[in-house]
Order: C-alpha cells, then structure tokens, then sequence
C-alpha cells in the first residue's frame, strides 16, 4: 500500500513538474515504468531521444527500481543490454540508494553520468579506455550512436 500511494504521488509529481529533459510515465502496470532522458546540449548524447525501462520492486522504496537503457547508447558505464552502473542504483553497502531518493533523483544522476562519465568505475572496459586515452574517437562514436539509435 506504502508503495503504491507513493509511487502515484512520484509519477504525479514527474508529469506536473518533471526535471528538465526527462519524461516518465506508467506502462500498463503501476511498477512498470518508461522513461525518456533527452541527451543534454554540448554531449556527445545531443538531440538524442533515450527511453528507459523502469522496474519498480515490490520493497520499493527499500530497495531502488530497476533502471535500463532500451535506446542502444555508446557510454563507459552502460552495458550492451542498457544496465547502469551507477551507485545509487545499488543497495548499501556497494550502493548509494536511500528510502529518501525517489525515481526523478534517479532519472536525474542518470542523465547527469550520461553528460560526466565515470571511467574508473566501467561497464564496458574498452569504451571506458576509449573515453580516458582518446576522447576524440569516443566523442565521434557516442555521436554516431545517437544518429543512429536515437535521433528523432
């Protein structure tokens, strides 16, 4: 009950005051989510359009949602299959993930690792040393990438 209340008082609050460039709304269930990250303005991720799927737990909001790509994107801490590695995606005491966070916070550090990669902490080794000792390559890759997978 908890986490139903809470969960509509979130997705209220995302479709009436959602953070810049992040949408999110209910696909048929109350704990299946969609979201979309617009990539931000100066990234490699610029104009692109990236839908999320979100899996909200039933210990929700004890442990944190489920969080993948569905929009392939060329990115050091995000695998193939679109998993995050992002701290507060994960329970302490590897992770960050507190009752207190909610899934805009969530949709927010996600967009904010895809403006500032975190290449010491990879999901994908090569592109994380893409990242580190050719910025340029990686820059032209993670472009081509957003034309190809996720332009409008």
């Amino acid at each position: 009950m908890q986490r139903a209340s809470r969960l509509t008082r979130e997705l209220s609050l995302l479709a009436t005051e959602p953070p810049p460039g992040i949408t999110c709304w209910q696909n048929g269930q109350l704990d299946d989510l969609r979201a979309q990250i617009l990539g931000g303005a100066d990234t490699p991720y610029e104009k692109g359009i990236f839908n999320l799927e979100i899996i909200v737990p039933e210990r929700y909001p004890f442990e944190p949602p489920k969080i993948r790509f569905l929009t392939p994107i060329y990115h050091p801490n995000i695998d193939s299959a679109g998993r995050i590695c992002l701290d507060v995606l994960k329970l302490p005491p590897k992770g960050a993930w507190r009752p207190s966070l909610n899934i805009s916070t969530l949709l927010t550090s996600i967009q904010l690792l895809m403006a500032e990669p975190n290449p010491d902490d990879p999901l994908m080794a090569d592109i994380s040393s893409e990242y580190k000792y050719n910025k340029q390559l990686f820059l032209l890759n993670a472009r081509e990438w957003t034309e190809k997978y996720a332009g409008q």
